[in-house]
């Protein structure tokens, strides 16, 4: 059993509530739209494993640390971890052969900072967006997910709500 905390576009914002919500849980994936290095370094101050990629606003030693697509297997689950990947039926240039040739069965992409949890029926995965955890961008609600893998099963799945932004 992993518990795993799952978060996207920061855009350099640090919240001490990242580490109060996923003080527990074994591994954090950052969908990208990181920021500054700074998050992903005290990220690992929470988790014994994060795993991150970068975005489209990220550069410099970002860039260097973090990959664009990482593909893994953790807890019966083949794993895409990306920023943009678009979502079931809206996938993004070249990800859905990449789901197909890797026999991805759970997604999660950051990007569009509308968190949204769905399953592709057709490709057999789960898709999870957690939203945006940062403050830049149009999206009214900052959001977090939190989610339990066990033997290739998917429970207590938990979207954490950080609160409104002022537009």
């Amino acid at each position: 059993m992993k518990r795993i905390g799952i978060l996207s576009d920061t855009h350099s914002c640090w919240d001490d509530r990242y580490a109060a919500h996923f003080k527990d849980c074994d591994e954090i994936w950052h969908c990208g739209d990181v920021g500054d290095i700074d998050i992903i370094k005290r990220l690992e101050g929470i988790a014994p494993v994060v795993r991150a990629v970068r975005g489209n606003i990220d550069h410099g030693d970002v860039c260097r640390r973090c990959p664009e697509v990482e593909i893994f297997s953790v807890e019966g689950f083949n794993v895409l971890l990306t920023h943009i990947g678009g979502y079931p039926g809206k996938y993004a240039p070249g990800i859905k052969q990449t789901l197909i040739e890797n026999h991805i069965n759970l997604m999660v992409c950051g990007h569009s900072h509308i968190l949204k949890v769905m399953p592709d029926p057709q490709l057999g995965l789960l898709h999870i967006n957690p939203g945006a955890a940062g403050y830049h961008g149009w999206q009214r609600e900052r959001t977090l997910i939190r989610l339990v893998l066990d033997s290739g099963e998917a429970s207590t799945l938990e979207v954490i709500e950080l609160g409104k932004i002022k537009i």
